[in-house]
């Protein structure tokens, strides 16, 4: 493959089925039966190879994802390994949020600090369905995430991972008027995020799919929770969502379960993904330990630039 793919024409316009037909083809024919198929050793994280950037940049033409697994898991502290990884996909722009360091990067674990454990990542709690950064606005679309383990539970803390464009796929299949309600512009409003009175973030509204202007490619915004989202009272988009919570609530062999490990982590085209509750039996500040960063640009290869 050749890692810069395109695509020539719009397979996700209602309007040109036969495109859709032929990419649908392609998909299905490379789509990878296990995810072993997407698990890529990496010796040095630092100096990726040629071979291991191949191998993970193809992993996510297949299904915009790869599980990256290092050889010598304790080379370089986490938080400096994520943006030292992701840089070397071409990943540049980071998404800055509520509770990430000054480089942008989330330490996610347990916490106690008031407000934060609130927030479910800080928690041991469950996390449904989702895609990173669904509050964002236009501008600061989050298109790749990289998550990596630094330490895993004592018990639980599984990911669930699914291609957003299976989802589109297998929508469509089902009906394409779901496809069409669910890529209106005011299909899913987040709500304002408000404390003590001041408001952190204003509501925004925006599609669930919609196409990327710099790429061509198929983008998701989405979360599964019921207290942080609005949708269009319509009879379209209510079917459509109802559609979508029962694909999700499937089990269904194009869905991958895994347990990160320690030095194991996901690369991934800001796929859908879920986490179990976990358990922990270290103390506070030392149980599970997940960095994330989140990104503006696709997973791809680094930009060279011209020989002067």
């Amino acid at each position: 493959m050749s890692h810069t793919m395109q695509y020539a024409v719009n397979p996700f316009d209602l309007d040109k089925p036969q495109d859709y037909a032929a990419w649908r083809e392609r998909k299905l024919a490379a789509y990878p039966t296990s995810l072993d198929e997407l698990v890529v050793p990496v010796a040095n994280p630092a100096a990726v190879s040629d071979a291991e950037r191949a191998a993970i940049l193809t992993a996510c033409e297949r299904a915009n994802m790869a599980v990256y697994s290092l050889q010598t898991p304790d080379q370089l502290p986490g938080h400096e390994l994520v943006a030292m990884l992701g840089g070397q996909f071409g990943l540049r722009d980071l998404d800055c949020n509520l509770y990430s360091d000054e480089a942008c990067i989330s330490a996610l674990q347990v916490s106690a600090e008031h407000r934060k454990h609130e927030y479910i990542p800080y928690s041991n709690r469950p996390i449904s369905w989702h895609t990173d950064g669904y509050y964002n606005d236009a501008a600061h679309r989050v298109r790749a995430m990289v998550l990596h383990c630094e330490r895993p539970a004592a018990k639980g803390g599984e990911n669930c991972l699914l291609d957003h464009e299976i989802v589109y796929l297998r929508l469509r299949d089902e009906n394409p008027q779901h496809i069409a309600a669910l890529m209106q512009s005011d299909a899913m409003t987040i709500p304002a995020n408000v404390e003590n009175g001041v408001e952190i973030r204003p509501a925004q509204g925006g599609p669930v799919f919609s196409i990327d202007a710099e790429s061509g490619h198929l983008h998701m915004r989405y979360t599964a929770r019921t207290r942080s989202i609005e949708w269009k009272a319509d009879d379209a988009t209510r079917a459509a969502v109802q559609a979508l919570e029962a694909l999700l609530n499937e089990e269904d062999e194009t869905l991958f379960r895994h347990r990160l490990s320690a030095g194991q982590g996901v690369i991934c085209n800001n796929v859908l993904h879920t986490r179990t509750a976990f358990e922990d039996d270290a103390p506070p500040g030392q149980g599970r330990l997940m960095y994330r960063a989140r990104y503006y640009q696709r997973v791809g290869p680094i930009a060279v630039a011209p020989a002067a």
